[in-house]
């Protein structure tokens, strides 16, 4: 089993580590069809946006094993979760793959090979993220972070958790203030995990005490993953974020964002239009299988809410480390990334023109 990343290929498999399971139990789940990972990516028990775009990568490379349809494939991959734009992202790319390779004894072979690169892209892009974003911090501060961005939710080191992570290696002496993440606690089950994992000193708290402990001057940073910038600079995040965002600024705290290009999408204007995910009702109504609410009452459950760029101070690629504007700063990086990674895997969806002219 990998401790590194929370997906791997090993004998004609898609292994993921069962991320529905954790703390408990470090549990394998193998998956040998499309399918299954689609299933998987559903359930959550593989979860965060590059996670889930690589998942979905060797998931089409499973497809084109047993000969499936690589559209109807892909076109089932891309509807298990419409928000995070790293899924179509790699979807695309390996579909271009697919178009490339003329011979189908040949594109099986191929596809792995492609799935492969993401997630070694993807690691490298991360620790790239970590390094830029753990100049952010000063010595011994508490940062205050949201949801899973780590190795889970990666294909390795992680995002905003990496930051937190690249810190604590240089010996900042950060303290990690980690929100549970209602209704389904990524933050109590996952990141606290993970940060025991790697020694790093946190606190959990509910979600709705991050107001009080801005307040009291217990906080000095905000840092939070994405799933899908927007071209302005606005971000799609695990719903919460934007409260977190709001009071950030009222007790002026900086918030920032930390995500590879892969997660922009310079094809998406502003946040108004990024499609936000709505899950089961059952999600908020029971908790660890036990009903917490009245049976018929009436639910909302979005998974994601849309953060003003306004409220954001700095968004952290593998870019480099962007102030305000966003739109020239984010092409700058989706530019700059793609030089570092020497490879097309560097970009954000609808962003290879752009990047071939900011070049």
């Amino acid at each position: 089993m990998s401790t590194d990343a929370p997906l791997w290929w090993e004998d004609g498999a898609l292994l993921l580590i069962d991320q529905t399971a954790l703390p408990h139990e470090v549990r394998t789940l193998s998956c040998t069809s499309w399918e299954q990972v689609a299933e998987a990516i559903r359930t959550l028990r593989v979860r965060g946006a590059p996670a889930i775009g690589l998942a979905a990568a060797y998931g089409l490379a499973l497809a084109a094993r047993a000969g499936a349809s690589l559209e109807e494939a892909a076109a089932g991959l891309r509807a298990t979760r419409p928000t995070a734009v790293n899924l179509a992202w790699a979807l695309d790319r390996l579909l271009g793959v697919a178009r490339a390779t003329p011979e189908p004894a040949d594109r099986a072979a191929r596809l792995l090979d492609a799935a492969r690169e993401l997630a070694r892209a993807d690691a490298e892009a991360n620790r790239r993220i970590g390094r830029y974003g753990a100049a952010l911090l000063p010595p011994g501060a508490r940062v205050l972070t949201y949801c899973n961005t780590g190795m889970l939710a990666t294909g390795g080191y992680g995002t905003a958790l990496g930051v937190l992570r690249r810190a604590h290696e240089e010996g900042r002496g950060i303290r990690a203030i980690v929100c549970e993440t209602r209704p389904v606690l990524q933050g109590a089950r996952l990141t606290t995990w993970e940060l025991g994992q790697l020694g790093i000193p946190a606190t959990l708290i509910t979600d709705n005490a991050a107001g009080a402990l801005m307040r009291a001057g217990e906080i000095d940073a905000v840092i939070v993953g994405a799933d899908r910038i927007a071209a302005n600079g606005d971000v799609a995040n695990k719903v919460g974020t934007y409260t977190l965002a709001v009071l950030a600024r009222a007790h002026q705290i900086p918030f920032y964002v930390a995500a590879p290009c892969s997660t922009v999408d310079l094809g998406t204007p502003s946040g108004e239009a990024i499609p936000i995910e709505e899950r089961p009702p059952d999600e908020v109504t029971t908790l660890a299988g036990i009903r917490v609410a009245p049976a018929g009452v009436a639910v909302r459950n979005p998974a994601f809410d849309v953060t003003p760029y306004e409220l954001v101070a700095a968004i952290v690629t593998d870019g480099g480390c962007i102030r305000p504007p966003y739109a020239e700063g984010l092409r700058r990086a989706l530019a700059a990334a793609r030089q570092d990674a020497g490879a097309a895997t560097a970009w954000g969806p609808g962003a290879a023109a752009v990047a071939e002219g900011a070049a």
